[in-house]
């Protein structure tokens, strides 16, 4: 089979795209999801995204949250005065993720969410 041939038995399709698999893998990452999901209603402290999803132990979450600082997606702002507070934000960059992760959302309540229930059964 000749190259031409190759091509057009793929259907030209191309290969996965470095960039979105690092993206995947980045947001996907346990509990990243998550913990941008609870970001997206506002800033909160260390102790309410732990409250907000209180499966997730202080120790991942404390490298979950400096991995998202250091990739950028995340700002970390410290307040000062009696008592010193640190709270943590979306960046512009995560932000941008908002519309994408709110689609993850609604697809995961119209086709997981009747499937979890039936397994309960």
């Amino acid at each position: 089979m000749g190259a031409a041939q190759d091509t057009a038995s793929t259907g030209d399709r191309a290969g996965c795209c470095p960039l979105y698999h690092e993206a995947v893998e980045l947001v996907g990452r346990r509990w990243t999801g998550a913990i941008l999901r609870v970001l997206m209603d506002g800033a909160l402290r260390f102790s309410e995204i732990a409250q907000a999803v209180p499966e997730l132990s202080d120790r991942l979450l404390s490298e979950r949250m400096k991995e998202l600082e250091r990739r950028g997606m995340v700002q970390r702002r410290v307040i000062s005065g009696p008592p010193l507070r640190v709270e943590y934000s979306l960046s512009e960059m995560g932000h941008e993720l908002e519309p994408a992760l709110a689609e993850l959302e609604q697809w995961a309540r119209r086709w997981l969410g009747d499937r979890r229930a039936a397994r309960r059964l």
